[in-house]
């Protein structure tokens, strides 16, 4: 009896444990069960967030898309007239069946939009980077988008921004800019100051020695020898010494102009407009007529000067003061062009004073000097004769700086925005900022004579001229019969300079081809050539001044480039980043 007692205790003990054991394993597969439920929920969520994040991303990217090929082609002014317009980008089932699974929020969680902010900037900053030492304006896009996955137990918000920043780099930061072949052949050393870059090809064919201080860029090639289409044949003699980078192939640099940067696009900044023209326009907002603060307006028998569009034009100046400041009963003879120039005097001095005290226009300026005049000659011209545009008595200009464009040919005559101190020196330091645009310029001496303009060379002797401005202007290209003169060339001469000096701090820009002022440069007398010109010692530097935003010229152009700055995953309905991502 004892033994089958212990007997039925065994059994019982088995049965138990095997209970036991059962219960275990049913509760391990329990938690088993819930261990891979909630891990697939996990996983699930994590794809559809990641599903999320991608949509989200997608849409920043159609807005990033609009933005900067706006930016690039139309500048920041069009960009902003288009905010309305990006914000309701998003993407849509017409571009991919696959959009009809999310739903795409701003930053304030209103459906079907897409967050876009502008944030301006007032501040003038380094590039660095493959831009040297040149300075930038920049303003910042902040495109930022909620996307939540549909059809799913646990919809989850993905969320997405990406920042580009809109740089405005001011033409003038570079000592020589070109948007068309930029060649290099001058006879004397010559020693360039600053940052150079051209649109197209650099040909470098000097004679003597050629030294780069600063970088050199070109979106072409840069060419060790002289362009091969030009009638002049001139061997290989002199040495290039680059201080900086000397790289081919770089982006083009283009003012917004739309899509297309032609020299003939660009020559528009300098014409007077078409009457049909919307001045918000692309050209429009780039056209100097549009931005001037006075506008100067001559015709066969009327001399009009008058307020500019910042007040629609309502001010007319009495007859008094447009004599005080604009004359045009001289002439003179260009030997260049071959024609008698008729010039459009504009007397700085006389402008300098009327400034300071008028009651025409500087109240409505807000009591500042008039900063940026366009001159637009509208006279009926023999073929003999050819418009120009000539400034006198510049020595020193309004304060707050000035800026003068006109689509005629440009002449400087005499010393140019620089106390006498500092005259024949690179010290700008007394001077204001400045800038001339014109179709052509023109450097006549302190000691120019329109009554000998017409005689020999040796009746036309120059003096040291000192001249501090900036230079938007056009050459005429080399072609098989004639050269172009190269760089050295850029600022043109009608005296014998033979021994003096043209000091020029300033920059200098070459966007279009001369259209009056067209006639192909000559070789000096001394080489057989016409008897225009012989050249001077070019003393020539970058203005050191253009590298503060506040000392650049009144309304200088400025070529836009867009870098992407931030990309982040920040929580969803805010700007917060998420750490770890």
């Amino acid at each position: 009896m004892r033994s089958s007692s212990i007997v039925r205790d065994k059994r019982g003990y088995i049965l138990l444990m095997v209970l036991v054991l059962v219960g275990v394993s049913l509760m391990s597969l329990a938690g088993i069960y819930m261990y891979s439920c909630t891990n697939s929920k996990l996983g699930q969520r994590a794809n559809d967030y990641y599903s999320a994040l991608g949509a989200a991303e997608a849409a920043t990217e159609k807005v990033m898309a609009q933005a900067t090929a706006d930016f690039r082609n139309y500048g920041a002014g069009y960009l902003v007239q288009q905010l309305d317009s990006y914000r309701h980008a998003i993407p849509t089932a017409n571009e991919s069946g696959v959009w009809t699974n999310f739903h795409f929020m701003d930053l304030a969680g209103a459906d079907d939009r897409t967050e876009v902010q502008y944030i301006a900037s007032p501040d003038f900053v380094p590039l660095g980077g493959s831009y040297g030492q040149l300075k930038a304006f920049k303003d910042k896009v902040r495109i930022l988008s909620n996307a939540r996955t549909l059809a799913t137990v646990n919809p989850v918000v993905g969320s997405v921004y990406q920042d580009i920043e809109l740089t405005k780099i001011p033409v003038f930061q570079w000592a020589i800019f070109y948007n068309l072949i930029l060649e290099f052949t001058p006879q004397p050393p010559m020693v360039i100051y600053g940052p150079v870059h051209c649109n197209t090809n650099i040909y470098m064919n000097p004679q003597g020695t050629l030294d780069f201080m600063n970088d050199v860029t070109s979106s072409g090639t840069i060419v060790a020898n002289a362009i091969s289409i030009g009638p002049l044949s001139i061997p290989l003699g002199g040495t290039v010494t680059y201080h900086g980078r000397h790289d081919s192939g770089v982006s083009v640099l283009t003012l917004p102009t739309g899509t297309n940067n032609s020299p003939a696009v660009v020559h528009q900044m300098v014409e007077y407009p078409p009457a049909a023209e919307n001045y918000l326009s692309t050209i429009g907002q780039l056209r100097y007529y549009n931005q001037a603060d006075l506008i100067v307006l001559v015709s066969n028998n009327t001399v009009v000067v008058e307020s500019g569009r910042w007040n629609n034009f309502a001010t007319s100046l009495m007859t008094n003061e447009v004599s005080f400041l604009v004359s045009t009963n001289t002439s003179f003879y260009n030997k260049r062009e071959g024609k008698t120039i008729r010039p459009i005097n504009l007397d700085i001095a006389n402008l300098v004073a009327w400034n300071a005290t008028n009651t025409a226009v500087r109240p409505s300026l807000a009591m500042h000097d008039v900063g940026t005049i366009y001159i637009a000659d509208f006279r009926t011209m023999a073929a003999t004769n050819e418009s120009g545009i000539r400034l006198i008595n510049g020595g020193t200009l309004p304060p707050q700086g000035l800026t003068v464009a006109t689509v005629s040919p440009l002449y400087i005559q005499g010393n140019y925005n620089c106390p006498n101190s500092a005259l024949g020196t690179t010290n700008t330091t007394g001077t204001v900022p400045a800038s001339v645009a014109g179709d052509a310029i023109t450097i006549l001496s302190t000691v120019w004579q329109d009554t000998n303009s017409n005689k020999v060379l040796p009746s036309r002797i120059a003096a040291d001229t000192t001249v501090n401005t900036a230079i938007i202007a056009g050459i005429v290209s080399t072609t098989a019969t004639a050269d172009s003169g190269g760089v050295e060339n850029y600022l043109r001469y009608l005296e014998d300079w033979t021994g003096k000096t043209n000091t020029y701090n300033g920059s200098m820009v070459c966007m279009y081809n001369s259209q009056i002022g067209s006639a192909a440069w000559g070789l000096p007398a001394n080489s057989g050539g016409p008897d225009h010109y012989n050249p001077p010692e070019r003393h020539w530097a970058l203005d050191q001044n253009f590298q503060y935003g506040s000392k650049l010229p009144p309304k200088t152009p400025a070529v836009v480039v867009l870098n992407r700055a931030y990309w982040r995953t920040p929580a969803a309905f805010s700007t917060n980043v998420i750490a770890g991502y």
